[in-house]
């Protein structure tokens, strides 16, 4: 399914005056606030997030899935839901592949299908949780940290295959996350497990093109629960500049322990220069892939807060790559995506109405209550007339939502696709 930008101009008619009036108000007063409301709008609209071809169809539980109807059952329908995402947000331009459950057919095709609909391959993901069809070792006992060398090389090499298939596709990035990690105390000698995998980390990064960079996700826990080999922010960093310059560490959102202040390790990564990318979501326990902002909005905005500030401060670290990685259990996929995309943009936005100089000030003379005033003046302000200009100065719509709902986007798919596809890799 295609929508056409026509559908999305028509789908905007009725709110445009209501958008104008409301955009008018707040631009005159952020203006006179000393805000560049036009500069502001310029990078809420090139800011681009990438949608993981995972996230497009029904998640679920280890107890059951519950099929949303029409899901993508190739990569060429995976890129036509994106297709439908960025015409609505025009904030979607970018797919990350997880390897083997993407791998094209016809590598032209697929790059053909992208670029006609505007989406860039972003990182691409390797696989080594799971045992795949006809594969010689087992990684039920690790892969990367696994005793056995045999279990090593072969997931070692199927990094290697990952970052072929991402070149011949236009990826920048190797994303590497492992379920390695033990169940019982005495299981795993730590040391081993921990060395064995920077040896592995170390023979895939040889294999990396050289202008890709390698993202190390971690993960406190699951589904190993007494130990996980990367276990936290300390752990990636250490391997990635164990591997090099071009090796960094990817944060996760729901990948902490409860109350982690996710801000202050985004701003010491960007200090340091290893933050690589993001993967964004929400939690309530732990990793439970919620819509991101769903449940922590202000924690959402103080990290952004540490973002835009480290991306106008550290020029040592690189630009980003931002994805988000949800389950989407008890709601459509796409309208889930789309509320993603929405919180994303309104953190963002926020963020770039603190007053740096001020917050400066304010941390220098100690003045806590100041300090407070201005990022909760921030947070506080109704930011959604500037995500709809734009939207609306790129071709997007006012609300994306209520687009998609008012074109029927499911019941179309399901009448293309039918009732009993189900998405690859879920």
């Amino acid at each position: 399914m295609n929508i056409q930008k026509e559908q999305v101009l028509e789908s905007n008619k009725k709110s445009l005056k209501s958008h104008e009036e409301h955009y008018d108000f707040l631009a005159d007063k952020l203006a006179k606030d000393g805000h560049d409301v036009s500069g502001i709008v310029s990078k809420l609209a090139e800011f681009q997030v990438a949608i993981p071809s995972w996230a497009l169809g029904a998640g679920g539980t280890r107890f059951g899935r519950f099929s949303f109807y029409g899901e993508p059952s190739s990569l060429e329908q995976k890129i036509e839901d994106i297709g439908v995402l960025h015409s609505l947000t025009q904030t979607a331009g970018a797919v990350s592949l997880h390897i083997p459950w993407d791998i094209p057919s016809d590598y032209n095709a697929i790059k053909e299908k992208a670029d006609a609909l505007g989406i860039k391959f972003d990182a691409v993901n390797s696989n080594t949780f799971q045992d795949q069809k006809d594969a010689s070792e087992s990684y039920k006992y690790g892969s990367l940290s696994n005793t056995s060398q045999a279990v090593r090389e072969q997931a070692i090499q199927h990094n290697l295959d990952v970052i072929k298939i991402g070149d011949k596709l236009g990826s920048k990035a190797l994303t590497v996350w492992l379920a390695d990690g033990s169940c019982f105390p005495g299981q795993n000698n730590f040391q081993t497990a921990f060395q064995n995998t920077q040896n592995s980390l170390i023979d895939i990064y040889k294999g990396l093109p050289e202008d890709w960079k390698m993202l190390v996700e971690y993960k406190p826990y699951e589904p190993n629960f007494y130990s996980t080999v990367i276990q936290d922010w300390g752990a990636s960093l250490m391997l990635a500049n164990g591997c090099g310059d071009k090796a960094y560490t990817l944060v996760d959102l729901g990948h902490h322990l409860p109350n982690s202040n996710i801000e202050q390790i985004v701003s010491i990564l960007q200090l340091k220069g290893k933050l690589g990318g993001f993967h964004f979501n929400d939690s309530k326990y732990g990793d439970d892939d919620l819509t991101v902002g769903s449940i922590k909005p202000y924690a959402l905005f103080l990290i952004f807060n540490e973002l835009v500030y480290g991306m106008e401060n550290n020029p040592q670290n690189p630009d980003l790559a931002w994805m988000i990685d949800a389950s989407h259990n008890v709601k459509d996929p796409l309208e889930d995506l789309i509320q993603s995309l929405e919180a994303i943009q309104e953190a963002y936005a926020k963020a770039l109405l603190i007053d740096q100089k001020a917050l400066k000030a304010a941390q220098l003379d100690n003045d806590v209550v100041k300090c407070q005033e201005i990022l909760q003046g921030a947070y506080r302000t109704d930011v959604r007339p500037l995500l709809e200009k734009a939207r609306l100065s790129t071709g997007g719509a006012l609300s994306p939502i209520n687009a998609y709902r008012a074109l029927d986007v499911r019941n179309s798919l399901i009448t293309e696709r039918g009732k009993n596809t189900v998405a690859t890799g879920l």
